[in-house]
């Protein structure tokens, strides 16, 4: 089994606004001296695990993000016929394990992760002390579950300030995908029409508004320590398989959802490169430091990607085990393949 395995993608977006910043703009950064688009992280992590391609692949194994559970309790105690005073300092008790309260509320500071074996967990006391009408016992409050089969969880990783022991790390480091070129962000000035005004006395539009937007050929780059995930999974190296190709099917396929609606800004990866080996991994990022320019910017960054991976193997050595590739633009390879590959 390779230790490492990394995914590189390009993938094209036309006019869109992918992932925005705190003005409503799309979010960039620079790098080699210029401009360009940039998605988060964060936001593909998000859109991946809450994907249709991870409920369907791993169902049950994927976790809960929330700051919110000790609402939930509350209201299924009060549904249970619990006093809402007993109700709320049952509910804190047993948020309290995940993380720290707020003050006179019911949420937790942060968000935490919480693994499908420790909801149902939760669930079980919540229904043990509505029916024996009793507050829990500090013993009952062991909640939090090691090495559970949550995927999402391994391969993202979680942490829990109040208790450190049961803090997982990530077996997948996701890049922020950034454009091959430089960028000039726009600005859409558009109008809305009230259908009812005739233009009897108000020829003017109902609304005037302004929407940014950009285009961009992103390069993204993930890595998988597999012997991590595996680790993560309690050693079910099946579950690990199984994760591995979702998350393969997931950044080819799923797109951000900022201002999809506006822009119906759906892609799939015009070209993959995955590597598997024991190697230290590296990003190819550095193939774009100069920036892509000209009319076929897609083939123009296949060829730096590969010309890239050709020299760092001249310097430093073979620098995976094994390559497999898929290109779209010329139709080449199997995306079947491509994840059988990834996850064997």
């Amino acid at each position: 089994m390779s230790k490492f395995i990394q995914l590189h993608l390009l993938t094209s977006y036309a006019p869109s606004n992918l992932n925005r910043d705190d003005l409503g703009r799309p979010k960039t950064a620079r790098m080699g001296g210029t401009e360009r688009l940039r998605v988060s992280s964060q936001s593909l992590k998000r859109h991946w695990r809450t994907s249709d391609v991870f409920e369907q692949a791993l169902g049950k194994h994927i976790g809960t993000r929330t700051k919110r559970l000790g609402v939930e309790v509350f209201n299924q105690l009060c549904e249970l016929g619990i006093s809402e005073k007993q109700a709320k300092t049952w509910a804190v008790a047993i948020a309290g394990v995940f993380g720290k309260g707020k003050k006179d509320g019911l949420e937790i500071e942060q968000l935490a992760h919480i693994s499908p074996e420790e909801l149902a967990a939760v669930d079980t006391l919540v229904k043990t002390l509505a029916a024996e009408n009793r507050a829990p016992e500090q013993a009952e409050l062991d909640l939090l579950r090691r090495n559970a089969s949550a995927a999402d969880i391994a391969m993202f990783g979680r942490m829990l300030a109040s208790s450190p022991e049961f803090n997982c790390e990530a077996a997948c480091q996701v890049a922020h995908a950034i454009s091959v070129h430089g960028v000039a962000v726009e600005e859409d000035y558009f109008t809305a029409v009230d259908d009812l005004n005739r233009g009897d006395s108000d020829l003017g539009a109902a609304h005037i508004g302004e929407a940014a937007f950009s285009a961009a050929l992103f390069y993204s780059y993930i890595c998988i320590d597999k012997e991590l995930l595996v680790s993560n999974l309690d050693g079910d190296v099946e579950l690990a398989n199984k994760a591995i190709t979702a998350l393969v099917e997931a950044a080819v396929k799923v797109s951000p959802k900022g201002k999809q609606n506006s822009f119906a800004s759906r892609a799939y990866a015009s070209y993959v490169l995955a590597e598997k080996g024991d190697q230290q991994p590296r990003s190819l990022s550095v193939a774009f430091l100069k920036p892509i320019i000209g009319e076929n910017q897609a083939e123009d960054a296949v060829q730096a990607l590969q010309r890239q991976v050709e020299n760092f193997d001249k310097v430093y050595g073979a620098c995976a085990d094994d390559r497999y590739s898929v290109n779209a633009l010329e139709g080449e390879g199997s995306f079947e393949q491509l994840k059988a590959f990834a996850a064997d």
